[in-house]
């Protein structure tokens, strides 16, 4: 997959150009046939499918205390994408000054960049321009000037009710992760960079891998039974999820730390991507390390149990 970070390097693409336009945090069912739609469309025309979305969920910059908690990871993005077999990814970084961009003006770029711009796939919900001003009625609008069509997509239904990122996110803040599963149309996967802990794992014989997972979306604390993809290897252990007060009794920030069953490398600057296979219990405050280290034991063989069935 070619990846692009300027609008101007459109100008570099076989055309005719379709676009698929989105946030596309989590790349669900819906972002799928969204993507797939500009696809078959670019297929028709013999010309190039490009994804044009940010680096950023633009709502991190512009109200960062109402951002929503992320899905993808770009990293895990890009992969997703590659596995759609997207040809090409246009992703521009959100900046102030990007955001400051009228609709009209940002749009004209898109089609002035394209040799030529066919056409832009959306959902009905997207938005563009400075502070969102643009919709799907403008984009209508700006393509009967610069000659491109619009391809709005409606949103896809799982049981009954439409797929959406928020409602994703909610179905994981509940620790429904079927119902995010079927959204997305695979495992919801967390991905968290591995940081120094205090080693206190270590000591009790049961090594963990302290993530850093910030503004990612979580599940509710508690201990999981998780499959744990490292450099393309899975391999599986025990996650715990949330503050840890057997070990700090003040503590006010989750943590995510997971035991791997047939790992014990140092992994400190190494990325996981975390599948949450079953729940084993609420987080507990045992009474000192000793039982705290009895039912991290248990919890070991519970999981294997599990997993072995």
């Amino acid at each position: 997959m070619k990846i692009l970070h300027s609008v101007g390097e459109l100008s570099s693409l076989k055309g005719p150009i379709v676009l698929a336009a989105g946030t596309f945090d989590g790349l669900h069912f819906g972002h799928q046939a969204l993507i797939r739609c500009a696809m078959e469309e670019a297929a028709t025309c013999s010309g190039t499918a490009v994804v044009l979305t940010f680096d950023r969920h633009p709502a991190s910059l512009l109200r960062p205390e109402k951002a929503p908690k992320l899905l993808t990871r770009n990293k895990q993005k890009i992969s997703l994408l590659e596995g759609l077999e997207v040809p090409t990814l246009l992703m521009l970084e959100f900046t102030r000054e990007l955001a400051s961009v009228p609709a009209r003006d940002f749009i004209s770029s898109l089609a002035d960049s394209c040799s030529p711009l066919h056409a832009i796939c959306v959902g009905s919900q997207w938005s563009f321009g400075r502070g969102g001003e643009g919709n799907v009625d403008l984009l209508r609008e700006l393509g009967s000037v610069h000659g491109f069509g619009v391809i709005q997509i409606d949103p896809f239904e799982v049981e009954g009710a439409p797929i959406s990122s928020t409602r994703i996110r909610a179905a994981i803040t509940s620790g429904d992760l079927a119902q995010a599963n079927a959204c997305l149309g695979r495992a919801f996967l967390l991905t968290g960079t591995v940081v120094s802990g205090a080693g206190l794992g270590m000591t009790i014989g049961f090594p963990t891998a302290n993530l850093d997972v910030e503004g990612m979306q979580l599940p509710p604390d508690g201990v999981y039974v998780v499959k744990v993809l490292h450099e393309d290897v899975v391999h599986s252990g025990v996650c715990n999820i949330g503050l840890r007060p057997t070990v700090d009794a003040s503590a006010k920030r989750r943590v995510v730390e997971v035991h791997l069953f047939d790992l014990s490398q140092n992994l400190v600057g190494e990325e996981l991507l975390l599948e949450f296979v079953y729940y084993l219990r609420g987080e507990q405050k045992f009474t000192g390390l000793e039982e705290l280290k009895a039912q991290i034991a248990r919890d070991c063989e519970k999981s294997r149990e599990l997993l072995s069935s």
